[in-house]
């Protein structure tokens, strides 16, 4: 398949992107803001043309467990859920984490908690920024706000997987799920074959090239002092993610007054409030992470400089605003601004809490 411009969903689009990047198998479970995943899977048979497995699990549960099998046989493999779902999968992401394997999960969040709405929101935001299985772990965490990313995130996804032998995240939020938008699907990737994966996944447990005795993966270890060890190195490995993998875009930063920091599709509401906010004269820039984890903190700090205030707006009670204000360090005001239960914030009412919390 060659590079292909189509109109469909966010999460139409996750589904051709697998595909076309290669993957190997997927696992999931229908919740709605995502079901479509699934869905698209099924009707595009992908295992007839590309070899790739799509398996509708019994549980949650179950479907993470069988992307850890996957993982550990170096396959590209993913899964991908909603809110409620992904609180079900925590316990496999944790042993994922743990035994150092690439895999990619899709969360398109829905408002909670508990089983909520099926309404857009990002109250996920801790869960996968913070490890919401248990343990010193992180994800690789993307928040994209266009359908554009969708696609480009999965194969993003999956190369800094494989890159860090470590799970990442799709963070989208159930706006970019269900939206329409004009992509670009990339050309086919071939899908490697055994001997390939032998040779670049040496650790994995489907035999070893050099014929020697099988690899066994496990997150579990009995012996404290080499648990430690372990952490140690998983510790070592997130700086070098944190150092070389932060992601962000900026708008208009420079010379502007004021700064709003959104990530997903609020960033894209921000973005037409701060037009708004142009033609009352007031000068306000963006800064929308587009890494959950590692977070853009130098970047929001280096953006703070000189600005009178900033204002995070997200559709949760406020969480990312705590690593934003980590990043300033208490230098300037920062408040939050968000609509809870699935309600969407209009550009005006963005505006309006930016003139009554930051300017005043």
């Amino acid at each position: 398949m060659k590079e292909e411009v189509r109109l469909m969903k966010g999460n139409e689009a996750i589904a051709h992107a697998a595909i076309r990047y290669g993957c190997d198998g997927y696992f999931g479970y229908p919740i709605t803001p995502q079901s479509e995943v699934l869905e698209t899977l099924e009707e595009l048979m992908p295992w007839e043309t590309t070899g790739m497995v799509v398996l509708q699990a019994e549980s949650e549960v179950a479907a993470i467990n069988m992307v850890y099998g996957g993982a550990a046989s170096g396959k590209a493999v993913m899964t991908s859920s909603s809110s409620p779902g992904v609180s079900l999968k925590q316990e496999g992401i944790s042993y994922i984490a743990a035994a150092s394997l690439p895999a990619l999960i899709l969360n398109v969040m829905r408002g909670g908690p508990g089983l909520g709405t099926i309404q857009p929101s990002q109250a996920d935001y801790f869960q996968a920024t913070k490890g919401g299985g248990h343990g010193d772990y992180h994800l690789i965490v993307l928040a994209p706000s266009t359908v554009q990313e969708m696609v480009d995130f999965v194969g993003l996804g999956f190369d800094l997987a494989f890159k860090y032998c470590n799970p990442a995240m799709i963070l989208a939020d159930g706006i970019v799920g269900q939206m329409m938008e004009k992509v670009v699907l990339p050309e086919q990737r071939p899908r490697r074959t055994d001997e390939e994966i032998r040779k670049q996944c040496p650790w994995a447990a489907n035999g070893r090239a050099d014929g020697r005795k099988r690899n066994v993966i496990t997150s579990l270890e009995l012996e404290s002092s080499r648990m430690e060890i372990i952490n140690h190195e998983l510790q070592a490995r997130y700086k070098q993610i944190e150092e070389n993998e932060t992601r962000w875009e900026e708008i208009d930063v420079e010379g502007a007054d004021y700064l709003i920091v959104a990530f997903g599709s609020i960033a894209r509401i921000c973005a037409k409030a701060k037009e708004m906010a142009a033609e009352k004269g007031i000068k306000v820039g963006i800064v929308r992470p587009i890494t959950l984890w590692p977070f853009p903190t130098k970047a929001i700090e280096e953006a703070a400089k000189g600005k009178k205030g900033i204002l995070c707006v997200e559709l949760n009670a406020g969480q990312m605003i705590e690593d934003v204000r980590l990043a300033v360090h208490d230098s300037l005001p920062v408040e939050h601004f968000g609509r809870l239960g699935g309600i969407i914030p209009s550009p005006d009412e963005v505006l309006e809490a930016l003139e009554k919390k930051i300017i005043k």
